[in-house]
């Protein structure tokens, strides 16, 4: 930390104290970062169409199309945003559960936060 200055309030001396911030982790929160779910024998088209329905509040088609992709090709992006809200994201898929239709289903779809190059 180093001072920045001094002012008078009052009588009294006022001192403002401006810390240095870690670059990285500005850089960081800046950048943005792509929310994976990945494809798995584990859950069922309708346990995963519900989950993206519940948790990004997408439509039918919408949460359907990203279904059929991570069935097709093993993954989806299925959001871009800041990092803490991309963590966040995630964490609410991990959250969701096993699916009840599955009995193999042991917990939620897999989910990764990737950032955009």
């Amino acid at each position: 930390m180093r001072e920045r200055g001094r002012r008078a309030a009052q009588g009294k001396s006022l001192v403002l104290i401006e810390t240095e911030t870690d670059e990285k982790t500005k850089d960081e929160l800046a950048k943005l970062y792509h929310v994976i779910i990945l494809n798995d024998d584990e859950h069922s088209f309708d346990y995963v169409i519900e989950m993206l329905q519940a948790i990004f509040g997408f439509s039918y088609p919408t949460a359907l199309a990203h279904t059929m992709e991570a069935d097709s090709t093993g993954s989806s992006i299925v959001w871009t945003c800041g990092l803490e809200e991309a963590e966040q994201k995630r964490d609410q898929i991990h959250a969701y559960g096993p699916d009840p239709r599955m009995p193999n289903s042991r917990g939620s779809v897999v989910a990764l936060v990737e950032p955009v190059l």
